[in-house]
């Protein structure tokens, strides 16, 4: 049986509006949460209850990553939340690009890699409903691929316990 608040890795979803960039991504994974029986059906509402505001740990780490890519020019995640926010709705520092009754995506390009996230509702185990966050990453050079095959481990961590905030706060 699956702790329901236990994120766990699965099949990355042909379902999701995703699945055309799965091909060739640097990075593609999937993680999904049982949601509890009471939880909402509003996914945006599920979605920022996980991000929203990031966990102090998750906060910590991101102030790590700005500081060291500030000194090859990346934006920082604030600077990516500013200049998002001015265009439309963000979660977290992420901005919003499409939503739909089932699936969310967020995501931003930059000059090192390309980065989309889904987050998707879902029919789950035992009649249930599950919350499914997908990530696909495209790094366009040097630059991209050593800063994701350092963050990778952190961001494994990150994707399974923001669902696993989702499942205990939905209540």
């Amino acid at each position: 049986m699956i702790n329901a608040h236990k994120a766990y890795a699965i099949p990355v979803p042909s379902d999701s509006i995703l699945a055309p960039l799965y091909r060739s991504a640097d990075l593609l994974d999937a993680y999904a949460v049982q949601l509890p029986a009471g939880a909402g059906d509003d996914l945006e509402m599920l979605v920022r209850a996980g991000f929203e505001p990031q966990a102090w740990w998750v906060r910590a780490l991101t102030r790590v990553r700005d500081m060291i890519m500030a000194t090859v020019g990346v934006k920082s995640s604030r600077a990516v939340g500013i200049a998002a926010a001015a265009r439309g709705p963000v979660i977290g520092f992420f901005p919003l690009l499409s939503k739909s009754a089932g699936e969310l995506v967020l995501g931003e390009d930059d000059r090192h890699l390309d980065f989309r996230l889904a987050i998707l509702q879902r029919a789950g185990a035992a009649g249930g409903r599950e919350l499914v966050i997908v990530s696909v990453v495209h790094c366009h050079n040097l630059l991209g691929r050593t800063y994701l095959a350092v963050i990778t481990p952190f961001h494994r961590v990150i994707a399974r316990a923001s669902l696993e905030r989702v499942a205990r706060r939905a209540v």
